[in-house]
Order: structure tokens, then C-alpha cells, then sequence
């Protein structure tokens, strides 16, 4: 069994975080897209216009997904913070025990 440092743990958290940033802005992205073609910003002129329920149901799908992209970018500035206090605990704990073998 192999024990991994603190620092390689961080730095794995803090990748981890920096992926879900990119999802939950792609999330964002794209149910700002959705939003707008929901309210016929991005139909061509001669395309038919959805009826009033489906623009209800892409519109509630898209908020939600709108809202979950969001908690889920803020879970993960919360898991890059941690991950970085977790570096900054291993270097000071580092330096503590090469100031007390030196």
C-alpha cells in the first residue's frame, strides 16, 4: 500500500476542482444558449416558433441546470481552498521537521 504525501494530495484536489470549474462553466454556457433560444433570440426567422409548454419545460430545465452548475462552481472554489490550505499544512509541516533535523 502506498501512502501518498499531503502535498500530492492537494495538488490532486486541487486539479479535481480546477475540472469541475471547466464543467460547471460549459454547464453555464450552455444553458445560457438554451436560455436564449428558449425566448427565439437564436431562431432563424422562417422557423416555427415552440409552443408555450415547451418553451415552460426548456426554460425550467435550463434554470435548473443553470442553478446546479453554479452550487457545483462554487463546491469547487471551496475544494481548490482546501486544497491549497492542505499544500500550505505540508510545506510548513516540511520546513518544521527540516528546522528540527538541521
Amino acid at each position: 500500500m502506498e501512502i501518498q504525501s499531503a502535498f500530492n494530495l492537494g495538488v490532486q484536489g486541487l486539479q479535481k476542482a480546477n475540472e469541475d470549474v471547466y464543467k460547471s462553466a460549459e454547464n453555464i454556457a450552455s444553458s445560457a444558449s438554451l436560455t436564449a433560444e428558449s425566448y427565439g433570440v437564436a431562431q432563424a426567422s422562417n422557423a416555427p416558433v415552440a409552443s408555450v409548454n415547451e418553451l415552460a419545460q426548456q426554460k425550467g430545465d435550463s434554470s435548473v441546470k443553470l442553478t446546479q452548475s453554479l452550487i457545483d462552481l462554487r463546491v469547487a472554489e471551496f475544494q481548490a481552498k482546501a486544497s491549497v490550505e492542505v499544500m500550505q499544512s505540508a510545506d510548513e509541516n516540511l520546513g518544521s521537521l527540516l528546522d528540527v533535523t538541521v
